[in-house]
């Protein structure tokens, strides 16, 4: 049986590994073509994943054609280059996923500002240049979706003090998205944010928010994955202009038991995310 995405094309900033492969994987099975763009080309003891194996991965799953590119989001002739190809191979591109991102939790002046602004560049710029590069074939889609993997903008002391710099370049890729969904010419598309309600087990949770027994208590990438095909897959009247939870995208597709995921009985509670 053809599936939900099939004839579809959906385009990623990252993919390589985490929750990025796991989303591409999930759109490989339900069909779809695939682009994306990653920086990894040889494997790295702390990071499992480059593009060449993702590649393979994604091949393996799924009966769309898939396109690799070696790229840096920040780098704007490799986000033209991701986007042609994928016009190129495919024809056209139905959904933009922002998935790359940069996590730095320090505070104001222990932060250097070469990674403020790496911060800032791949998480907010790369956002809307990935996105505004993609528009005009979006519109062109009869079902064109965008999603960025950002939070809800928590506007509380909890978060704005815990690591400013960060809280800033991510509430920034949330900002550019519900900007871009407001824009009148883009009334045809599905905009939105995507954010997990607990930590999931990626190497950001193991290199830096607390190793192997963080990720023990922490979900598996499947579940954004799963809550992201259900946001795609939907006609996109459905929605726009909403920071939603992986969670609570599940529950509304009648989905309440996510123990499948792992993480324990109670999975530690992602950033942003308020008990």
């Amino acid at each position: 049986m053809a599936g939900r995405l099939e004839g579809r094309t959906l385009i990623m900033s990252g993919g390589s590994r985490g929750i990025g492969l796991a989303i591409l994987l999930a759109a490989a099975r339900e069909g779809a073509n695939v682009a994306f763009l990653a920086k990894t080309d040889k494997p790295h003891p702390k990071l499992s994943g480059t593009v060449g194996s993702a590649v393979e991965e994604i091949e393996a799953a799924g009966s769309g054609g898939v396109v690799g590119i070696l790229g840096d989001v920040r780098d704007d002739h490799a986000v033209s280059r991701l986007v042609d190809s994928a016009v190129e191979a495919f024809g056209g591109i139905d959904i933009c996923v922002n998935n790359a991102s940069v996590l730095n939790l320090s505070s104001t002046e222990d932060l250097p500002m070469s990674r403020f602004d790496l911060m800032q560049q791949v998480n907010v710029r790369g956002t809307f240049a990935l996105t505004r590069a993609c528009l005009t074939h979006l519109r062109k889609s009869t079902n064109g979706h965008i999603v960025s993997l950002s939070p809800p903008l928590n506007i509380s002391n909890r978060w704005l003090g815990a690591h400013p710099a960060y809280t800033l370049s991510k509430y920034g890729m949330s900002l550019v998205t519900l900007g871009i969904a407001a824009e009148p010419a883009n009334a045809s598309l599905s905009v939105n944010c995507l954010w997990p309600k607990t930590t999931i087990a990626t190497a950001a949770v193991v290199n830096i928010l607390g190793g192997e027994e963080a990720a023990g208590r922490s979900r598996d990438p499947q579940i954004m994955a799963d809550a992201a095909i259900e946001i795609i897959a939907a006609p996109a009247a459905q929605r726009t202009g909403q920071t939603l939870v992986d969670e609570d995208v599940l529950r509304e597709n009648g989905i309440a038991d996510f123990s499948k995921y792992g993480g324990g009985t109670h999975p530690d509670l992602d950033i942003f995310v308020d008990a």
